[in-house]
């Protein structure tokens, strides 16, 4: 079983993982969030081309009804896309804890080879991970979910204004299977969390 006295870089090590988990669980959360608006955006805008199209068909004497419709619409619309962007910018913030903790990792690291050399210590922190398995874990990570936002953030700057609902399909599927963060990623949490103590073996 995994120690209950560890010091120093274990403990921060081990600290670091649980923070890892936390980051993940929350950006699951936002990935849900986003995905519910990002719906309801393609919804609207299917609304909207219809309302257009109606407005286009009608007599003269129904459009002033029908555009003044459109222009609610329009409304709501943007208020749908401000949700979404705000669900970026918390993504964008997980992101940004995620760096943090890689530069934590980092420091980790090049103290233990200040003090035991490039090969780290004979007797590993945790269970039998070194501490570049640590860092290489924690990079593989961050570049998954920095694809990830990068990926959303162009989804957001085009989803409402996408002209066909193919395209908006894609750009929803895409937002709910997120393929930049594959099972492996989520493997490797669980490894990180196996090492460090926080899963049982």
């Amino acid at each position: 079983m995994f120690t209950a006295q560890m010091e120093g870089s274990g403990r921060k090590i081990k600290d670091n993982a649980a923070d890892w988990h936390n980051l993940m669980m929350r950006w699951d959360r936002l990935n849900e969030d986003g995905f519910s608006v990002a719906a309801n955006i393609i919804s609207m805008r299917r609304l909207q081309t219809d309302q257009l199209m109606e407005v286009n068909s009608s007599p003269p004497s129904h459009s002033p009804s029908a555009a003044l419709q459109h222009t609610v619409g329009a409304a709501e619309l943007q208020e749908e896309c401000c949700k979404l962007q705000d669900a970026i910018n918390k993504m964008v913030a997980v992101v940004s804890k995620m760096e943090r903790l890689m530069a934590s990792q980092q420091g980790i690291q090049q103290l233990e080879e200040f003090q035991f050399g490039v090969e780290g210590r004979k007797f590993p922190l945790c269970h039998s991970w070194t501490t570049k398995e640590f860092e290489k874990s924690t990079r593989a990570l961050l570049a998954a979910f920095s694809q990830e936002l990068r990926l959303k953030q162009r989804i957001v700057q085009e989803i409402a204004h996408t002209p066909t609902s193919e395209l908006c399909m894609v750009y929803l599927s895409c937002w709910l299977h997120q393929p930049f963060i594959p099972t492996k990623a989520r493997l490797t949490l669980e490894a990180l969390l196996l090492e460090t103590g926080h899963r049982q073996l």
